[in-house]
Formats: structure tokens, sequence, C-alpha cells
């Protein structure tokens, strides 16, 4: 823990070295964007970005009120200095489902380090993609509405992303990664809407935000290690996940993973741990859920070691799983003479010998 606290004085340091003021400033409307919400702004975005990352001085790269449509796009690092990227209007993608094709991305920020995202809209208009899916058609691949790929010292704070198609946020293989302040919002019937999804990452804090989406408010993959999440409002939603972990035989676990100080209501489950049930180099280690308040949740607490989200896992092996080690203190608010749509407040399934479960306390009140 003293590591933790020490690596999060000097993540607050740097936070407060990036949001000083930058000293060039491009807009993109001066690089042919049209913030009419129907001529593509993807060309001019892109010269902004090219122009703010080779300057010789940190620099802003501004979107002022508006709409502004944009297709699939990367904004690729390393940059020469710090950006603040500073979005005062909204971004749109168009609304055919097609239109973002086969990469998986919409926006998409690759090896950029040092960069701050302040405020506005980003709309993935993802009411027709979901329409598709439902329908049993033939879909394109889901695009994840923001990636962050081998990015370091990012902080992202006042965003609202709406209507995402597959994973609103989503961070891969990065360092010091900061959300805040954010607002994530899908419809509770659109499919595998993750409002923020981590793997193979460190350094992560998640704060002061509102996550109401179809799928998981966060979910963590293999690799993710000091992982720190408060304050979070989640739901409607399927709660905070952890895994699945341990599909693959030589695959990173989750470790020193808290979640503290947030509120559910309304969602499927509250927090869950799922591993498949197969030999893994894969475990969950040191995760804490610690001051968690549910309301009208179903499954308040699941640890799952036999996962098998289609029932079709021939492989398994009962105790074969990975080891799980939790600490747990969560509240339940009393709605209507029903604690929650389950009999248990806290599911083991297949829970095997290899489990730590400390300091569990969970409370009822009215």
């Amino acid at each position: 823990m003293a590591k933790l606290a020490v690596s999060c004085i000097l993540f607050i340091f740097f936070i407060n070295t990036l949001f000083q003021s930058a000293s060039a400033a491009y807009n993109v409307i001066n690089f042919g964007a049209k913030p009419d919400g129907k001529s593509d702004a993807t060309q001019a975005f892109l010269r902004a970005w090219s122009s703010a990352c080779y300057s010789n001085s940190p620099a802003t790269l501004h979107v002022p009120r508006g709409l502004f449509l944009v297709k699939s796009i990367s904004f690729n690092g390393p940059c020469r200095h710090r950006i603040v990227f500073q979005i005062d209007g909204t971004i749109i993608a168009p609304s055919s489902y097609w239109s973002l094709g086969n990469s998986g991305f919409w926006i998409l920020f690759y090896k950029v380090n040092r960069l701050s995202i302040h405020g506005g809209t980003i709309d993935a208009t993802g009411a027709g993609y979901w329409a598709c899916r439902k329908s049993g058609k033939s879909c394109p691949p889901p695009t994840r509405s923001i990636s962050f790929v081998g990015a370091s010292n990012i902080v992202v704070s006042g965003l609202t992303s709406i209507n995402s198609r597959f994973f609103h946020i989503a961070i891969d293989e990065c360092v010091n990664i900061m959300l805040r302040k954010l607002k994530i919002n899908a419809p509770s019937w659109s499919p595998n809407t993750d409002g923020i999804h981590i793997q193979s990452s460190s350094g992560i804090t998640i704060s002061n935000s509102t996550i109401m989406t179809g799928d998981d408010c966060i979910s963590v993959g293999p690799g993710t290690k000091n992982l720190w999440i408060e304050r979070i409002a989640c739901g409607p939603g399927h709660g905070i996940s952890i895994g699945s972990l341990g599909a693959y035989a030589a695959e990173d676990g989750a470790k020193n993973v808290t979640v503290t100080d947030s509120i559910f209501t309304g969602t499927q489950n509250g927090v869950r741990i799922k591993t498949w049930a197969r030999p893994s180099n894969g475990f969950a280690r040191n995760i804490r859920f610690r001051n968690i308040i549910m309301t009208k949740v179903f499954n308040p607490i699941i640890i799952d070691q036999n996962y098998c989200p289609d029932n079709h896992c021939p492989h398994q092996e009962l105790g074969g799983g990975q080891s799980v080690a939790v600490d747990i203190t969560t509240k339940y608010k009393k709605e209507h003479q029903q604690t929650s749509g389950s009999k248990f407040w806290l599911q083991f399934k297949q829970a095997v010998h290899r489990n730590q479960i400390t300091g569990h306390k969970a409370y009822l009140f009215q």
C-alpha cells in the first residue's frame, strides 16, 4: 500500500504539470473541419493532431462548439510535447453501422504520452448497430468508442460518452491513466456496451463518474494491476466485473484492484469475479471491494470459478481454476422487503480451496 500511495502522489504531481496552460493552439476549424454534423471532419482532425504532435512546444488541440462528424481515426504518438485535447463540442460517428470498417475502433490513441482530454461529448450513434445485432443479420465487427493502446500518462476529465456500439472506453497495454468526472450512457438493453474496459495495464485510476450502460460498468481483464476505482455511480448495467480470467493456460492475472465508496443501483450484478475452470497461470489477487452501497441489485456479490458464458465448455475442470484473494465490505439497502432478486447475498460457484476471502461484511439497512 505504501508503494501505491507514493505512485499516487507522483501521478498527481504529473497531472498538475499536465494541466498547465499550453503555448501553441490548433483549432480543428482552421484545418477545414465544419461544425455542421454532416461534413466529414476526419482529415481536418488528423491535420490538427499532426501539427499539435510535432509542435516545438506544448500544444492544445481545440474542438469548439458544434457537431463534428468523424469516421474511424487514429491519433498516433509519440509526440514531442504534452498535448491538451480540449473538446467543447460534440464528436459524432456516421450513423451507418458499416461506416467504421473492420478495425474495431472509432477513436484510437496509439502510443501517445502526456495527453489530457477535457470535456465534450462523443456520440457513437450505436442504435443502428444494436438493431443489427438484435435482428441476427450479418453485422460488422463491434467498434470501441475510445481506445488507448500503448499509451502512458493520460488524463481524461469531464468527457461524456453516449451510444457506444461496443466498449465506451478501452485501455490496453497502458501505464498511468486517470479517468475522472466521466458520464457514460447507453440503454440498458444495448449489447456489450461496457463502460470502461481495462487489460494489460498498470496504474489506472477511475473516479467520480456516472456509468449507465447495457453491460459491465467497468470490466477488468487479464494483466491488470494497481487499479483504483472510487466514487462510481453504476446502474443500470451489469456491475463491476473482474474477468473473465484464465481462458488460456499462459495468461497474466489481475492484482491490486480496489473498488471503494461506490453506489450500484438497479444493476444485474454488484461486484463479480469470474474465472474459467481450466489450468492457467491466471489469478485474482489482492482484490478489495470496500464501502459499496447496493440498491435493487439482483446478484450483489458473485465469485464464479466455473465461468462458461455459453454453457458449452467441454474442457472445464472442476478445481482447475485460478486462485482468488478478495476483501469485501458492502452495504445493501432493503427495498420493499426484498434484499435482492437472488436468494443469495454472496454466491460462490464451483469455488476451489485456493481462495482467501477476508473481511467480508455485509450490512443490510432500511
